[in-house]
């Protein structure tokens, strides 16, 4: 319908119609989805690299104490909770809380007020072998220079959701890593959603994929074991 004012036609207002109002409800909700997704990878992306970097520091502070000490800090297999080795840390980390929590862990805030850790040792680098009346067996591994291949060493991983909270979870037992279950009994190959990282005894950090950390597994392969030894 046209008004007329003067000499000058006026359109009628014309209100939404109904299937108009549906298609721009759907519009908003489609966007509010994918700018929810967006902000979520951001996040579980920055949680990565956060997570990645206290490995960085985690290895720095490794060879350290190493480099003043001989050998690497020992687990609470051989040490008391106090001086084991993410205790033994503290010194060589800028932000001692923030560093030894994995923000994706979901057990965080507990590990925190627990005196634990997100991050757990390679129990064959960590844990000497000893005879029945406690003498060294072998080759001592926590020493930086009797590892042949440092570089395709690992050192830590993410601890799985099944490790206790408490500072006396703090090494794997890799020995044990036979199936993937008993892989993730000890550690979490995708608290990244479907990777993890991964720290070497060079310092490096990698991040893997699950799928592909399992399929090694399956195929009778210890990703845990120190090449050469």
């Amino acid at each position: 319908m046209t008004l007329r004012r003067g000499n000058s036609p006026i359109q009628a207002a014309r209100g939404f119609t109904l299937v108009e109002l549906l298609v721009a409800v759907v519009i908003v909700a489609a966007l509010s989805v994918a700018a929810f997704s967006v902000a979520g990878k951001a996040t579980a992306r920055a949680r990565e690299v956060a997570c990645s970097n206290n490995l960085r520091q985690i290895g720095s502070g490794l060879h350290l104490y190493a480099g003043e000490h001989g050998t690497y800090p020992e687990t609470t297999h051989s040490e008391n909770l106090d001086r084991a080795w993410i205790a033994a840390l503290e010194p060589y980390l800028d932000d001692y809380d923030k560093t030894r929590i994995c923000p994706a862990d979901p057990k965080r805030e507990e590990r925190l007020k627990a005196e634990g850790t997100s991050y757990i040792l390679n129990s064959f680098v960590f844990v000497p072998k000893k005879d029945p009346f406690g003498r060294p067996m072998g080759r001592s591994l926590n020493r930086p220079q009797n590892l042949p291949q440092p570089g395709r060493t690992l050192l830590a991983f993410v601890c799985s959701d099944d490790v206790g909270i408490s500072g006396g979870n703090d090494h794997t037992h890799s020995e044990l890593w036979a199936s993937w279950s008993a892989v993730t009994r000890d550690i979490s190959p995708d608290r990244h959603k479907d990777r993890s990282n991964y720290l070497f005894a060079d310092g490096r950090v990698e991040s893997w994929l699950a799928a592909d950390v399992r399929k090694r597994i399956e195929s009778g392969e210890n990703i845990a074991k120190p090449p050469g030894t």
